[in-house]
């Protein structure tokens, strides 16, 4: 069974920063492109970064320069480092998981709010 587990959301300033984790299992994460999805209610999902198995990665423009994301293959766990928050980066981010086969996970999401 898979199962994509994310976790570290939460309410930060304008300006600030914070990391979500996503701990996968179930999966060879090394064989699996991971990827950082975000959601506003009433709005469509959107990518925000993708890490491909060989470690190339793709960012929404709205988020370069200030996101990063990155794996750790031996926890099978996916990062999302987010710096200079502003209010329009406040969504459900949710974790994704998908196979050169064409398998596709989604994590359950967590809550980023970003406000003074």
């Amino acid at each position: 069974q898979v199962q994509l587990v994310e976790s570290g959301g939460g309410l930060v300033q304008p300006g600030g920063s914070l990391s979500v984790s996503c701990a996968a299992s179930g999966i060879t994460f090394s064989t699996y492109t991971m990827g950082w999805y975000r959601q506003v209610l009433g709005k469509q999902r959107e990518m925000v970064a993708t890490i491909t198995r060989s470690f190339n990665t793709d960012y929404a423009d709205s988020v370069k320069g200030r996101f990063a994301i990155s794996v750790d293959n031996a926890k099978n766990t996916l990062y999302l480092q987010m710096n200079s928050l502003k209010p329009e980066d406040t969504a459900v981010y949710y974790c994704y998981a998908r196979s050169r086969f064409g398998s596709a996970y989604w994590g359950q999401g967590t809550q980023v709010t970003v406000s003074s």
